[in-house]
């Protein structure tokens, strides 16, 4: 065998366990939640014999594009709001010393060793009418005795980008300890200011560190159903609730897959989006690399 082939050997037999992991665990649970789509639901909460499109004609329920377009929104807003507080704090956290960075990150990863559930349940408690910070709001004269701060919108969205920061934080941190600031001091000794060398030379710098965070914050956050469903109310209702609903409520499953088709399609799209982008620039990299 020549060496070239055995090199393509190994590599293949590297990648195997990888593909066998995402063939059973991804790949074969979407494809079984599409065809259950189409199959009937029975009145005990099972799925019936024979194939059908009555699932899909009551995804039509005019309701489905108002909270799938929140979904959307809400966890665009949240992925934007991770990403503007991430990015300046990794660029801080590459930029300090060693002891100082281990704190920090130390501090980053701090909200891990405490469930989630118990951090959503504290936020509860915070924006709870009675709770300090609205007696804090009031008393500064920045909210009125009527304001509402839970069981709407901007109570899911700050909860959400407070859960999401961290994996916002990390990648862009990774990316920005690789890069060479010795790049930003040359582009201030060019003229540029510090705010447009940072815009202009650190943020390509960490594009790769910038998309993985994004695909970090955004995904989870399409299917997030615990966070609308402790600070949200009925008018912040995401697609992960309404599956949650179909799935132990009601007991349609078929409903439940049609919906989580849904967001499955919803969760594809970016990643087929930025691979196909990724593709595309990396014919005109080799061409800058060549000189071209």
């Amino acid at each position: 065998m020549k060496a070239g082939a055995r090199t393509r050997l190994a590599e293949w037999l590297v990648t195997l366990p990888s593909f066998v992991w995402l063939g059973v665990l991804f790949l074969v649970p979407t494809v079984l939640v599409f065809a259950i789509t189409f199959k009937p639901a029975t009145p005990f909460g099972g799925i019936g014999e024979g194939w059908t499109l009555d699932t899909l004609r009551t995804l039509g329920n005019p309701n489905y594009p108002a909270i799938l377009w929140r979904t959307i929104r809400l966890s665009m807003l949240a992925t934007g709001g991770c990403i503007l507080l991430a990015t300046p704090m990794a660029y801080y956290m590459a930029r300090a010393g060693a002891a100082w960075r281990r704190w920090l990150l130390l501090l980053v990863v701090l909200p891990f060793w405490t469930s989630s559930l118990v951090r959503i349940f504290a936020w509860k408690v915070l924006l709870h009418p009675e709770g300090m910070l609205k007696q804090a709001l009031v008393w500064l004269g920045l909210a009125g005795p009527d304001a509402m701060l839970l069981y709407n919108e901007n109570a899911v969205l700050l909860v959400m980008v407070y859960t999401e920061l961290p994996f916002a934080i990390l990648p862009i941190y990774a990316a920005a300890e690789k890069f060479d600031f010795r790049l930003i001091e040359a582009a201030k000794d060019l003229g540029a200011s510090s705010f447009r060398a940072f815009r202009s030379v650190f943020l390509p710098g960490i594009r790769v560190g910038l998309l993985t965070a994004f695909l970090m914050v955004f995904i989870p956050s399409l299917g997030s159903y615990v966070i609308p469903d402790i600070v949200g109310g009925p008018t912040s209702e995401m697609v992960g609730n309404k599956i949650a609903q179909r799935t132990f409520v009601d007991r349609n499953l078929p409903h439940a897959a049609g919906l989580s088709a849904i967001l499955a399609v919803a969760v594809l799209a970016p990643l087929l989006a930025i691979a196909s982008l990724r593709r595309r620039e990396s014919p005109r990299d080799a061409l800058r690399e060549e000189g071209v």
